[in-house]
C-alpha cells in the first residue's frame, strides 16, 4: 500500500472517529440489561411469570428508559422450575449476553443455584419469588438480595398468629424442595416457641395433582392445623381437595404458608374464605398501591399484581437508582449502593437493606374475605394486623450469613 492511500485511510478513520464523538448515536453505549428469570408457563406463572416481566418493564420506563446514558433492556428467561436450567440461563446471561442483574427467580432450589452463579461472577441477583431463608443465611452473597419475603417472615406472621389463636397442633403437607422444607422448619420453630406441637409431616413431589393420600394422613393425625408448605398450583389443588374431603367442615383448619392473591382469585372466596396469610404487599392498601395496581391491570387484562410482581418492580426501580448512584453497573459497587439507599416506594416506607441482603420491610397478616364481604373480583383480603419489620424478619446475628461480622 502506497503512502498516499495509507494517509487517506488514516484520515478517513480519524473523520469517522471525530464524527462518532460528535454524534453519540454513532458511538452508543451498550444497553444495561436486566434479566427476569422465572416460570413463564408452569405452576408459578400466575404469581410470577409474564406479570413479573410487565412489572420490570414498568420500572424501567418509570426510570426514563435509560441510566448512565445507556438504554435499559429487560430480558425474559424461563427456568422451568429446574435448578440446572436456571443456573445455565444465569451463567449465559452474565457471561455472554451482557446482563448486569437478574431478578425474581421463584422456586428456592433454583434461586440457591442462581445465587451461586451470581456470587462467583460478582453479579447482582435480587430475589422476589424465592422464599428460602438460606438466601440471606448460610447461602448469603455480597451481591444477592432477598427483596420481598422469606419463610421466617411468613412463619412469624401466619404461624405465630394461628398458634396464639389456639391452633397449637400442626401437621404439614410439605413440597419436597428448598422452599417447602424451609417453611416447615421455620414454622415448626415458631409453633414450638409458642407452646404448640408438630404431630407429623409428609413430603410431596412438586406438581402433584392427587393429594388424597396425604390429606387422609393429615386428617388421621387429628392436628388442629394442616400447614400447607407449598405454593402455586400445588397449594390450589391441596385446598380444593381438602374442601372436597370435608376436612375444614369436620373441624380441622388449613394454614397456607405461602398464599398469593392469584391463588385466592383462582380458588374463589367460597373455597378460600377465612384463610389467613402473610404478605408484604396487597394492591388495595393505599393510594400508591392502588395506582400501581391500576397501571399493572391495564397491561395484564385486568389482573392485580401479586406480592412477587410488586416486589420485582420495587427491586428493579431500586437497582436502577443504585446504578445511577454508583456510576457503574459493576456488581460490588452497585451492591454497596443498594445497601446505602433506603427502599422507598409504594411497597414500603424507608426500609433498609441489611449486610446479609435482607430488606427490612413490614409484613401484614390478612384474612380472606367471605363472598358477602367482597365488593369485587379482586377485593379479597381484610387486614388483621401489621407486623413491624423487627418482629417479622430474622435477627441479623441468627442467620449464619458469613458476611455478618
Amino acid at each position: 500500500m502506497n503512502h498516499s492511500v495509507a494517509r487517506a485511510l488514516r484520515n478517513a478513520l480519524l473523520a469517522l472517529m471525530v464524527g462518532a464523538s460528535a454524534h453519540p448515536a454513532l458511538a452508543q453505549s451498550p444497553p444495561l440489561r436486566i434479566g427476569v428469570l422465572n416460570d413463564q408457563s408452569g405452576m408459578y406463572a400466575d404469581l410470577s411469570g409474564p406479570g413479573s416481566v410487565v412489572a420490570a418493564t414498568m420500572a424501567a420506563e418509570d426510570a426514563g428508559g435509560t441510566v448512565l446514558g445507556r438504554k435499559i433492556e429487560v430480558l425474559t428467561g424461563d427456568h422451568q422450575n429446574k435448578a440446572d436450567v436456571g443456573a445455565a440461563v444465569a451463567a449465559q446471561w452474565y457471561d455472554t449476553q451482557g446482563v448486569s442483574a437478574i431478578v425474581d427467580v421463584p422456586v428456592s432450589s433454583v434461586a440457591l443455584a442462581v445465587q451461586d452463579v451470581a456470587r462467583k461472577r460478582q453479579k447482582i441477583v435480587m430475589f422476589s419469588g424465592a422464599g428460602s431463608s438460606d438466601l440471606t443465611g448460610k447461602a448469603c452473597s455480597p451481591t444477592g438480595f432477598a427483596w420481598t419475603y422469606d419463610t421466617i417472615a411468613l412463619a412469624n406472621g401466619t404461624g405465630s398468629a394461628i398458634v396464639k389463636a389456639g391452633g397449637d397442633t400442626w401437621f404439614f403437607l410439605t413440597a419436597d424442595y428448598a422452599f417447602g422444607t424451609a417453611a416447615e422448619h421455620d414454622v415448626s420453630e415458631v409453633v414450638r416457641a409458642n407452646g404448640g406441637r408438630v404431630v407429623g409431616a409428609v413430603r410431596i413431589a412438586m406438581s402433584t395433582t392427587d393429594f388424597s393420600s396425604f390429606l387422609l394422613q393429615a386428617q388421621a393425625s387429628h392436628a388442629k392445623i394442616i400447614g400447607l408448605a407449598n405454593a402455586g398450583s400445588d397449594l390450589i389443588n391441596a385446598i380444593k381437595q381438602a374442601s372436597e374431603f370435608g376436612i375444614v367442615a369436620a373441624g380441622q383448619k388449613l394454614a397456607g404458608l405461602l398464599v398469593f392473591i392469584s391463588d385466592v382469585h383462582s380458588l374463589g372466596l367460597q373455597t378460600a374464605q377465612g384463610l389467613q396469610l402473610t404478605e408484604s404487599f396487597y394492591w388495595d392498601q393505599n393510594d400508591g398501591t392502588r395506582a400501581f395496581a391500576d397501571r399493572f391491570a391495564a397491561r395484564t387484562g385486568g389482573k392485580r399484581p401479586t406480592m412477587v410482581q410488586a416486589g420485582v418492580y420495587s427491586a428493579v426501580a431500586h437497582y436502577l437508582k443504585a446504578v445511577a448512584k454508583a456510576g457503574t453497573d459493576d456488581g460490588p459497587a452497585v451492591a454497596d449502593a443498594i445497601r446505602a439507599i433506603p427502599v422507598d416506594d409504594f411497597m414500603t416506607d424507608h426500609a433498609a437493606v441489611r449486610v446479609d441482603g435482607r430488606v427490612l420491610r413490614d409484613f401484614y397478616l390478612f384474612e380472606v374475605k367471605s363472598p358477602a364481604e367482597s365488593k369485587g373480583p379482586w377485593d379479597l383480603y381484610k387486614l388483621i394486623r401489621r407486623i413491624p419489620a423487627q418482629d417479622a424478619v430474622r435477627p441479623l446475628a441468627q442467620g449464619g450469613c458469613p458476611l455478618v461480622k
